[in-house]
């Protein structure tokens, strides 16, 4: 790092210094205003917000590291604007009648106090065993190995990087609430697009050309019995990883989970002004959401073209695992470090830092939020706003310290973790969007119908974990059916399955318990909602809204074509 490099980051630090110094200095009377940011957001901090608050660690280290490894693969997960739509075009307008906080508040709404708490204790429960943990981790490691510092002051530069991150994130994410996520979004989200931008220009121009790129990748991915090349979407559905269809389904059913009814991504959608914003606001996330393939998995295939390419002139581009093969996930770092120059590189490692302190302050309001509002306001209903936001900040105190304490576990079983990662989100999304999907488009689900939709999904979730654990160091378990479904299923084809399964126990038990009543699902289900409604979220959109819907639906069937 140049002395050049450390100005642009004390700019950097400056900016958003500033900008947290004012969001401060406005008021967060209530709980609203601390939560939402009083509801009072425009469609460029919220669909800002959905794009800063996605890039995170998984993109950094996780998308990187996918692209020089398994190449076009995981870009079923990112190439997701689509998705977005969904929620603004969808479910939107049902959020916004229900005039709720939290996505368990939605639940209750729709179906019952229970569904409420299952939901909430899921959440928090992954929000800071998992997303919190892995980011901070990725963070250390990353910022270790782009300023090459293994120790500092007789310190792992490790411990410095990773609670340095989560204390100043904590900081103004706890003065700020909401506000300070959304505006210092709107800061960090051209950064880290213009940082990420020139990596992908300089690795090609360090490379050669596209063409070489492709040329260099189109081999067969490193996992064991890959089918297909590094350069296409669609793996034969033999594939032991990613099997087309399991792909089209997987990708599908973890997307509409995180998508539409994750708090974490919608209570960005809550705090807009009107149901317009909010809608614009995913439209224009959307656009955001096509351009993570680019800037972080090509990338990475670009890191594997230059090893590829090094190796055959003796060196090595990437660093070697202790079984001589490259270390996939140093894709993103090592471009950083070996390939940019001074200031330039200071810029991207600010996009870096834009990147995972965006993803924490996220999770730190949405956890807090959660607490907050589906357990303490429920057991003191009588608890003042004021005394709700310091409630609020307490709790976000408090899921740092867990952070904190979680990431000595997390280094020791880091990579385990994170491989096992997408295998949480296959079993924890299907439940809860069953519960979603027939909320909303059927009349007849009833409480006791969601309630057990996503009981069951939490039952054969914790299942299949258990199972991917226990056969994982378990050499010469016997073959039997339990293994063949829980274990040996490809987690893509089983996503999928459960899904199916989920949704058949919330129509069979709505079947044989009591319909809800027409007061209950006023204006929360198709069909249930007033000519007030309907007029109002016709109001909310005009052509230009479905125009731009219609390009970015474009642009993704044009990506799917390319790399069929």
């Amino acid at each position: 790092m140049a002395l050049l490099d450390w100005i642009v980051i004390g700019v950097f630090c400056c900016a958003l210094i500033g900008i947290v110094l004012w969001v401060v200095s406005q008021k967060n009377d209530n709980s609203a205003d601390y939560f939402l940011g009083g509801k009072d957001a425009t469609w460029i901090a919220i669909g800002a917000s959905i794009f800063a608050s996605n890039i995170g660690s998984e993109h950094l280290i996780g998308l990187a590291g996918a692209g020089a490894s398994s190449g076009m693969a995981m870009a079923h997960w990112e190439i997701q604007g689509w998705m977005i739509l969904i929620l603004g075009w969808v479910f939107v307008p049902f959020y916004t009648r229900s005039m709720v906080y939290t996505m368990p508040e939605f639940l209750e709404r729709r179906y019952n106090t229970q569904s409420r708490t299952i939901l909430s204790v899921i959440s928090l429960i992954s929000y800071v065993l998992t997303k919190v943990a892995v980011t901070v981790y990725a963070g250390g490691l990353v910022f270790q190995q782009v300023f090459g510092i293994n120790e500092l002051w007789g310190i792992d530069f490790f411990w410095i990087a990773a609670i340095g991150l989560v204390l100043i994130t904590a900081i103004y994410t706890i003065f700020g609430g909401m506000k300070s996520v959304l505006y210092t979004s709107v800061l960090q989200t051209p950064i880290l697009l213009l940082g990420s931008l020139i990596i992908l220009v300089l690795g090609l121009k360090a490379l050669g050309s596209w063409d070489q790129m492709l040329q260099y990748c189109d081999v067969k991915p490193s996992y064991e019995g890959a089918t297909g090349s590094m350069i296409h979407l669609m793996r034969s559905n033999s594939d032991p990883q990613y099997p087309w269809l399991g792909a089209l389904i997987g990708s599908a059913v973890i997307g509409f989970w995180y998508w539409c009814t994750d708090q974490y991504i919608v209570q960005r959608v809550l705090s807009g002004k009107n149901e317009r914003e909010s809608r614009r606001g995913t439209i224009f996330g959307a656009y955001l959401k096509l351009l993570p393939v680019f800037l972080f998995l090509i990338p990475g295939m670009i890191a594997f073209a230059l090893h590829q390419k090094s190796m055959g002139a003796g060196a090595a581009f990437l660093p070697l695992l202790p079984d001589g093969t490259p270390n996939a996930d140093a894709a993103f770092p090592t471009l950083v470090a070996k390939i940019l120059p001074a200031g330039v590189k200071g810029l991207v490692v600010c996009g870096i830092l834009a990147a995972l302190m965006s993803s924490l302050a996220s999770l730190f309001n949405s956890s807090a939020m959660l607490f907050t509002i589906d357990f303490w306001k429920r057991l003191r209903p009588q608890t003042s706003e004021k005394s709700l936001v310091r409630i609020g900040q307490t709790a976000t105190v408090v899921i740092v310290i867990l952070g904190i304490l979680w990431i000595p576990i997390m280094r020791s079983v880091g990579n385990v973790l994170y491989n096992y990662l997408q295998d949480v989100q296959s079993v924890l999304a299907p439940g809860i969007a069953a519960a979603f999907l027939l909320g909303i488009t059927w009349k007849r689900a009833t409480a006791k119908g969601g309630q057990w939709g996503l009981l069951s999904g939490i039952i054969i979730g914790l299942t299949r974990l258990g199972a991917k654990v226990y056969y994982s160091n378990v050499t010469d378990a016997a073959d039997n059916w339990f293994k063949a479904v829980f274990y040996d299923f490809n987690w893509l084809f089983f996503c999928g399955v459960m899904l199916i399964v989920c949704c058949l126990v919330v129509i069979l038990v709505s079947l044989f318990t009591e319909a809800p009543s027409k007061e209950k699902i006023q204006g929360l289900v198709f069909g249930t909602s007033t000519p007030e409604q309907i007029a109002a979220t016709r109001a909310s959109w005009n052509y230009w809204d479905v125009i731009h819907t219609v390009i970015i639906l474009g642009i993704t069937i044009a990506f799917y074509a390319y790399f069929w």
